[in-house]
């Protein structure tokens, strides 16, 4: 079999993936290919409900916060598509959700460098060669064999079941993920009950408010937290998405890092203003109308068990978490706003030798976002959607995609091609004569 030889391999194409291509692009001495097993670009097509917008700006697009002048900007791509101007009037400098990915999908068209309909079956390391093998099955049935001395893992996440909903019947349980291409089977239902509270799960509710203005199902909404918390978004914590800190974040003990994700999930994992306050419209609208009996919002709810009754519905055991009271909830569709976990990449579960991981399961990442691997493997595996544990709540921030897709290129051609900017906040992390 003929070997296909790059310089990296990037595998999966998201947005990180994309941007590190589109940054790629303009490096006349290094060949990046990208490989994407999905015939087109698509970003969260489930969760594409109208008039979702997305919680950073539109600096924080592929490239603008690296190299504001590239021709793959968002900007640049207004310009193109002749929408300069209404974007400029329109003042909201939160793109939409769709706005967004019909500017990935406009970035992609351009960049020869990403191929589609290619999914990579498995990756092994060539101690002979010092490169990276990468067997590929393209769309069309053919294997192709790739090379490469560095991998950039960037496959995303996976949608995430808790146990306690994991054994309902699949016809009545969705997660978020799903919600769009699931929603007839959600609209011909009495009851849904939405659980948990992130931003996907509020656009879900805030959409079934709205639908059941026209007879829709009545909706109920529960979730672990203590309230119905925005994200924060104030100046001085958005510096917490910031490379400064990222660079502190990373020299914290694994322990302390594991804390303060914990603590910080209101930074990545709360609910925009704006829809907070599109809900809490909503529901007065609706009780002006006479029409909120049988809505439900409960916070501080923990769901212990679920499953079918003899009634066809679905009964969920549920605790109080304050008093510790626990209830039965009974509803027809439980639709889980629970989040994402990390994918396992399947191709790299038999590489020998495997790259080292902490006690937990995770990769070890370096502060360049490469993982560690065994001794002799003098090639890089970089894994930008797997390092939150590393780098902090800014990890699966689009903001700062462009600066870590700079580090990576500057990692894999040994020079600085993209400056990196040296101070990014006015807030000093460390403690007095610490280098963060």
């Amino acid at each position: 079999m003929t070997i296909e030889r790059h310089d990296v391999i990037a595998i999966g194409c998201g947005p990180f993936n994309l941007g590190l291509a589109a940054l790629a692009s303009t490096i006349s001495d290094l060949d990046l290919v990208v490989l994407e097993a999905r015939g087109e670009l698509r970003w969260h097509p489930g969760m594409m409900v109208d008039g979702a917008t997305l919680q950073v700006n539109f600096l924080a697009d592929l490239v603008s916060l690296v190299d504001p002048t590239h021709p793959l900007s968002f900007l640049n791509c207004l310009r193109d598509t002749d929408r300069l101007y209404p974007f400029y009037v329109r003042e909201r400098f939160h793109p939409t959700r769709r706005e967004y990915e019909s500017y990935l999908r406009w970035a992609a068209a351009r960049l020869p460098s990403v191929r589609f309909s290619h999914r990579v079956e498995q990756v092994r390391w060539h101690a002979g060669s010092g490169l990276f093998l990468v067997d590929v099955l393209r769309g069309d049935g053919a294997w192709v064999r790739m090379a490469a001395r560095d991998l950039v893992v960037g496959i995303g996440t996976a949608p995430f079941v808790p146990p306690a909903l994991a054994g309902l019947p699949p016809d009545r349980c969705l997660h978020t993920a799903d919600y769009l291409h699931r929603k007839s089977d959600v609209d011909r239902v009495d009851r849904v009950t939405v659980v948990g509270s992130g931003q996907s799960g509020a656009e879900v509710v805030l959409d079934l408010l709205r639908d059941a203005a026209h007879g829709g199902p009545t909706v109920s909404w529960l979730t672990r937290t203590a309230s119905f918390a925005p994200l924060d978004y104030s100046k001085l914590v958005l510096e917490m998405t910031t490379p400064d800190y990222v660079r502190y974040f990373h020299s914290l003990p694994a322990p302390v890092r594991d804390g303060l994700v914990a603590e910080q999930w209101r930074h990545y994992k709360g609910i925009s203003t704006q829809t907070l306050d599109d809900i809490h419209d909503a529901l007065y609208q609706r009780d002006l109308e006479g029409r909120c009996t049988g809505v439900e919002f409960r916070c501080g709810v923990e769901v212990l068990t679920a499953a079918a009754d003899t009634n066809d519905r679905i009964s969920m055991t549920c605790r109080h978490r304050d008093t510790g009271r626990t209830f039965v909830h009974v509803t027809d569709t439980v639709i889980a706003a629970t989040g994402y976990r990390p994918r396992e990449p399947a191709f790299l579960a038999g590489m020998t030798p495997a790259p080292r991981r902490d006690e937990q399961g995770r990769f070890v990442v370096r502060l360049d976002h490469s993982a560690e691997l065994a001794d002799g493997v003098t090639g890089r595996i970089f894994v930008p959607n797997a390092d939150l544990h590393s780098h902090g709540v800014a990890a699966p921030d689009l903001g700062v995609g462009a600066f870590r897709n700079a580090t990576i290129l500057n990692a894999v051609t040994g020079r600085e091609v993209y400056p990196l900017p040296k101070r990014t906040a006015y807030t000093s992390f460390g403690a007095p004569g610490d280098l963060s």
